[in-house]
């Protein structure tokens, strides 16, 4: 395989290896900077890095061709289709398979000169990204936040795709928004990430939308905890059309599912749930994987972000399908019709044959589970079941008797405690706050987040569970639904409502879902365990006095803040 145009001196460079890198996009970024060196946090090699940045040159390029030449929506979509699922892989813990990398560079190389015969458009050249890593601060903080706006964006419009699900009002925009990281106007960065954001909330509508008519309306539902004897598989990451195509091809084969990490909610959804082999849910958030997968015997897939690289012990029973990819781990592949054989996935379930006995693996909640860096995690759920499916048909279903309710005094405030979970030691604060919030309070929550505590029973609060649960990162229009009918409901603003929103950050879903509360015109949003790295002291400047954005303390200074 070869790459084409001049991309390919810069390609051949990368691949011969390089021993530095830099990438600040996550939230553990080294020392709060930067990775520098020939490794990032996330696990990625310097060479990975490089190649993930050749890919975005490749597909700002990509996005400027398209944008200059003359071609109707019908001739766009492969353009469409692989500018979002390029962007998709650069994500944090998504691909660090080198060659796959390659494979979409050339793709948008191969488009772009396609692209430029057929819409009478010149074909324009790669963006080198180390431009925008050595721009003054903070221009280059500006473009790292629409460039990861973006990517976040394409991983919730990677999900709508896959159900059929697409927008016009929507996929235009990655190439507009790619063409402004490398050539806005300084001046224009800051209203183009919120345009960012705008777009977001219309492509979360969309996934909703694809979602539930999809899959039916969340429901509340309990979900065991505990592993039944014989094969069985786990499904990791987000994608419901994956875990849907697992069912059916699993079913009557003798080999039970198991969620993991953001897969939770699906037990949630009526056309999922009613497979009698989706049995439960297996461990916590996506850091604690290589403790909970290191002796389990049986396959684990992963559907899209939150992979770490697997141990030894566990490797050889790692697959990986859609955007996700690891060197030397086996890749499902789909078929141009979309259908995917997962057969491999399931002779290794059958071949591993699962525990012998009832497997509980649940700790007290005293004790806390080490990972295998030695960060402490969340602890495991006492009774092993947890509760999931409050989503907004849910939570909207009794809105009026919440209404009254707070009207009556019987609901004193609302917090979304939500977002990304991650290792730092510091993201106990997540917990620490729930515990402490008020007891006439409710609490809703989504993402991985949770698992910092959704293990605790708090009771009830007007005869709903103080703790909701509302679904996966994907699922955040919801909340936003909710807070907007309060606020209709109360005839006020959403500013005005008793509702504080506390958000852990760990990826660039995180970061467009922020920049969609910014367009929203949302305030005092609480935000950590640290700021990213990518905004400078400068714009931070802008999203406090602006915005109101407000990095977390503890729990108390800013529990005594809110309640004030």
């Amino acid at each position: 395989m070869t790459v084409i145009t001049k991309s390919k001196e810069k390609v051949e460079v990368a691949i011969a290896g390089c021993d530095s890198m830099f990438c600040f996009q996550c939230e553990q970024t080294a020392g709060e900077q930067g990775c520098f060196t020939s490794k990032g946090t996330c696990g990625k090699s310097a060479t990975t890095a490089i190649m993930q940045d050749a890919l975005t040159g490749a597909l700002v390029g990509l996005a400027r061709t398209v944008c200059s030449a003359s071609i109707s929506p019908e001739d766009r979509v492969d353009a469409d289709d692989l500018m979002i699922e390029g962007l998709f892989a650069t994500l944090t813990n998504v691909d660090f398979d080198d060659e796959e990398l390659l494979r979409l560079t050339n793709e948008a190389h191969e488009l772009r000169a396609r692209i430029a015969i057929c819409g009478n458009a010149e074909e324009a050249d790669d963006y080198d990204l180390s431009i925008l890593w050595n721009l003054p601060e903070d221009e280059r903080s500006l473009r790292s936040l629409v460039l990861f706006g973006l990517r976040g964006l394409a991983a919730y419009a990677y999900h709508a795709a896959m159900l059929g699900y697409r927008d016009e009002s929507v996929n235009p925009f990655f190439h507009e928004g790619m063409q402004g990281v490398a050539d806005a106007e300084a001046d224009e960065l800051l209203s183009l990430a919120l345009r960012v954001g705008e777009v977001n909330l219309r492509c979360m509508e969309i996934l909703d939308q694809a979602n539930t008519e999809t899959f039916g309306a969340p429901e509340p539902t309990r979900v065991d905890r505990s592993i039944e004897p014989g094969p069985f598989i786990v499904i990791s990451g987000h994608d419901l059309h994956d875990i849907k195509l697992l069912l059916d091809q699993t079913e009557g084969r003798g080999v039970n599912v198991y969620t993991h990490g953001e897969m939770l909610p699906a037990h949630s959804y009526p056309e999922l749930k009613k497979y009698l082999h989706l049995k439960g849910n297996i461990g916590t958030a996506w850091q604690n994987q290589r403790s909970e997968f290191d002796s389990l015997p049986a396959p684990i897939l992963f559907t899209t972000n939150c992979l770490m690289p697997p141990l030894k012990s566990y490797e050889d029973r790692v697959f990986t399908t859609g955007p996700v990819a690891f060197p030397g781990m086996i890749h499902i592949g789909s078929n141009e019709q979309g259908e995917k054989d997962f057969g491999p996935v399931i002779d290794c379930a059958l071949k591993l044959g699962g525990f012998d006995e009832p497997h509980d693996g649940i700790a007290s909640p005293a004790e806390f589970k080490q990972t295998v860096e030695g960060e402490i995690a969340a602890p495991i759920a006492e009774d092993g079941k947890l509760t999931c499916g409050f989503g907004r048909q849910t939570v909207l279903s009794v809105a009026g008797d919440v209404v009254e309710a707070v009207k009556a005094g019987q609901i004193s405030h609302f917090f979304l405690v939500g977002g990304c979970d991650g290792v730092k030691p510091i993201r106990s604060y997540f917990r620490d706050f729930v515990q402490q919030t008020p007891s006439d309070s409710a609490i809703l929550t989504l993402a991985c987040g949770k698992y910092r505590f959704n293990d605790l029973d708090l009771g009830e609060v007007a005869g709903l569970p103080r703790v909701l649960d509302m679904g996966q990162c994907n699922d955040a229009y919801g909340a936003v639904c909710v807070a907007l009918e309060l606020a209709e409901a109360f005839n006020c603003g959403v500013n005005d409502l008793p509702l504080t929103l506390v958000l852990s950050w760990y990826e660039q879903k995180a970061v467009v879902i922020l920049l969609t509360l910014l367009h929203l015109g949302i305030k005092g949003i609480y935000l950590g365990p640290s700021l990213p790295a990518f905004v400078s002291p400068a714009v931070l400047d802008v999203l406090v006095s602006e915005f109101d954005v407000r990095p977390i303390s503890t729990p108390e200074k800013d529990l005594e803040t809110i309640l004030s």
